[in-house]
């Protein structure tokens, strides 16, 4: 939507205008009347449709902007972005990243629910280039891990990495970036038991062979299987470590 006359929107009384701004353009996307990639009118001409001022306009501009909805091109306007998945769902790993932490095992369980799902599908259809890169990582990982005092930072890296990759061959762009999205809080987790729990990342690392080669073998059920029995073992650690923390206390 570049041109024409804009429909004037109907105001909901007891909200911001800002908050008119926002609602107002999700409701324009939602209605195909602006698309992805499509310009934003002139300010003027969206601000009189909207019924604002202009200043709460470029305050909801910039709210959609931080959401992943808009982008401001320097000197050439605002448009709707491409609405990918990854994009619009980035906010999600804000809020877990600024979590307390009082509730992290309930975010790996809704890990655990996502990736070993993700891990059925992507044993479907994964390629050979997939598995390769996987391969690549676990290699690396064996390498570290071989050395007398291992870079578990590097190594948890690696981890994620192969985690991703596996997301991503799930073919749901959604899914893969619903996981990513939990990636900083589980990664910190995943740290503190890499250094606090002797054997921990040698076991990740024969959990995550057990893992590839049933992708390898393209066997969904295996694949699933081996996957939430991989990240059961975050979970229980995590119980354990709140056991220990709530009798401490």
């Amino acid at each position: 939507m570049t041109s024409g006359k804009l429909a004037e929107q109907p105001r909901t009384p007891g909200v911001s205008q800002t908050d008119v701004v926002v609602q107002g353009i999700r409701q324009m996307i939602i209605e195909g009347r602006l698309r992805p990639g499509a310009r934003l009118p002139v300010e003027k001409d969206l601000a009189a449709a909207l019924g604002v001022s202009r200043n709460p306009l470029r305050e909801g501009v910039r709210a959609l902007s931080v959401m992943g909805v808009l982008e401001t091109r320097q000197g050439d306007g605002t448009y709707v972005t491409k609405l990918d998945p990854s994009m619009l769902l980035a906010p999600i790993g804000f809020v877990v990243d600024l979590h307390d932490g009082t509730g992290t095992t309930h975010l790996h369980s809704v890990r655990r629910i996502l990736e070993t799902e993700a891990a059925a599908l992507a044993a479907r259809q994964v390629g050979p280039g997939e598995l390769e890169a996987a391969a690549e990582l676990l290699r690396a990982n064996e390498a570290e891990l071989a050395h007398d005092q291992p870079n578990h930072e590097t190594v948890i890296e690696n981890d994620i990495a192969f985690h991703r990759i596996i997301a991503e061959a799930s073919g749901n762009p959604v899914l893969a970036a619903l996981i990513d999205a939990l990636g900083g809080r589980t990664m910190r987790d995943r740290l503190r038991r890499s250094i606090s729990q002797p054997g921990a990342d040698e076991t990740a690392h024969r959990e995550h062979l057990s893992i590839l080669a049933a992708l390898t073998a393209h066997d969904p059920d295996r694949a699933r299987t081996r996957m939430s029995a991989h990240l059961l073992t975050v979970e229980d650690y995590l119980l354990e470590r709140d056991v220990v923390t709530t009798t401490t206390e």
